[in-house]
């Protein structure tokens, strides 16, 4: 048996896994210091901060089978005791040894939740030489990109400065591999191809595939126009600044949640059946921020069960009344619908959250976007004093229910833990009297986790 290691070995890491997926698989265990995907053998070797913490790893695992993007993956230590740059790079050099340097580069794109489109292709790749043409399509392994330079020194350079690199921050990781074919043929110069040397080219006619032999795209971009309202905005390695048709695509894997439209333009949502002994208007700030910013809220005192939500925008406003319909929430079940006023007038009983600094949707829109769901009984708490521990976590929310395990973690040495409820009311009551309080002068914040199990 392999003696205990700080370096994991994980193997059937297929390609749709990506850095970010093995990240989350360990993390709650302590924190990872390196990490080098093996991608021609669909292995792993990660390295924890201290040999207790894979310790710990292994031994949870060993009596959970972990899965990964509903695939099983298997994990040992390592005969490594430390990751080397040698190990680092070794990877690169298995490839380099696949095919011989060529002026055309085959490119998969692994862990793809932003639409690919042939613009992006060209400004990512453009930085290190002429591009001549690229063609794009849709294979078993995912999707995938011919890109042509002028010489092969250029795609030798891109390939040496991009492969494994993301495209968007943390996915739309690039595969290249050089490619055998010695010239591509562009018909069609449209979102799909393109031949920079020959900007006359038609576009091709509606229906018919632009690239015939190269693979089939009608199923990638059938997804990529989906619910998407408006342009997608680029993305480049190291400029992770997304617009919002690009966070709700990273979100929703380029398509909408079903029975969300995405053309929704009413912002103010009205709530019943609310239970006036408990609801205030920041307990539904809580709640409803978890979907998007709040401007402000009014609860109607000639109906103390009602309440208006007015949202940021159309959208943010769907997505609270898709997820929170139905939601038990302090003994009632909550009624949503869309109010027939636009939005809440400013008076002396609104309560005001336009500048709140509380509001998640503020930075980072793609992360919270992801987070968006219906209650479910694991929170998830951040932004945690560095010595906290789990007695006080359960102190802290014990009296809102049952609390069936808990979970302390680090992730970029900042502390957060995992804390699953008996059931979805009794978690959804825990965030919204909990989000913003405050814990050893720590500001927390919480949030639904879709996780099933710690």
């Amino acid at each position: 048996m392999t003696e205990p290691s700080k370096v994991i070995h994980i193997r059937n890491v297929g390609h749709e896994i990506s850095e970010n997926d093995l990240l989350q698989l360990v993390q709650p265990f302590g924190v990872v210091t390196k990490l080098v995907m093996l991608r021609a053998k669909n292995q792993a070797l990660l390295q924890m901060h201290d040999l207790s913490s894979s310790i710990n790893v292994l031994q949870y695992y060993t009596n959970v089978q972990p899965s990964v993007r509903g695939r099983n993956v298997y994990i040992q230590f390592s005969s490594h005791q430390e990751l080397t740059t040698a190990d680092q790079n070794s990877q690169g050099r298995k490839g380099d040894q696949d095919s011989q340097p060529n002026r055309i580069l085959l490119v998969t794109i692994h862990h793809m939740l932003y639409p690919i489109t042939v613009e992006v292709l060209h400004q990512v790749f453009s930085p290190y030489g002429f591009v001549e043409k690229i063609v794009t399509f849709q294979k078993s392994a995912g999707f995938q990109s011919l890109i042509q330079y002028q010489t092969r020194q250029s795609a030798m350079q891109a390939r040496s400065s991009l492969q494994g690199r993301n495209i968007y921050d943390g996915c739309c990781q690039l595969d290249i591999q050089f490619s055998n074919l010695s010239e591509l043929q562009v018909n069609y110069n449209n979102e799909r191809s393109r031949d920079f040397t020959n900007p006359s080219l038609p576009t091709e006619q509606r229906g018919r595939s632009s690239q015939h032999g190269y693979g089939d795209t009608g199923s990638l971009y059938a997804l990529q126009s989906s619910g998407a309202r408006g342009p997608y905005f680029m993305i480049l390695i190291a400029f992770p600044q997304m617009g919002n048709a690009a966070a709700i695509a990273a979100a929703f894997g380029g398509g909408l949640p079903p029975g969300v439209t995405g053309s929704n333009d009413r912002c103010t949502i009205l709530v019943t059946n609310l239970n006036p002994d408990k609801i205030d208007e920041d307990k539904l700030f809580n709640l409803f921020s978890v979907y998007g910013n709040i401007v402000r809220i009014k609860l109607l005192r000639n109906k103390p069960d009602h309440a208006l939500v007015q949202m940021a925008d159309g959208f943010q406003a769907e997505l609270a009344v898709h997820f929170l319909k139905g939601a038990l929430l302090f003994g009632n079940r909550l009624e949503l619908n869309f109010s027939k006023y636009p939005n809440i007038t400013p008076a002396p009983d609104t309560h005001e959250y336009a500048g709140s600094s509380l509001n998640r949707f503020n930075n980072n829109a793609a992360k919270n976007y992801k987070y968006c769901c219906s209650p479910t009984k694991m929170i998830h708490l951040s932004s945690l004093p560095q010595d906290i521990t789990e007695d006080e976590i359960l102190t802290h929310l014990e009296e809102h229910g049952t609390i069936m395990n808990t979970k302390l973690f680090e992730v970029n040495g900042k502390r957060q833990a995992l804390v699953m409820f008996e059931n979805e009311e009794q978690a959804t009551e825990a965030l919204v009297c909990k989000h913003a309080s405050t814990i050893d002068r720590s500001t927390i914040r919480i949030s639904f986790s879709q996780l099933q199990s710690i």
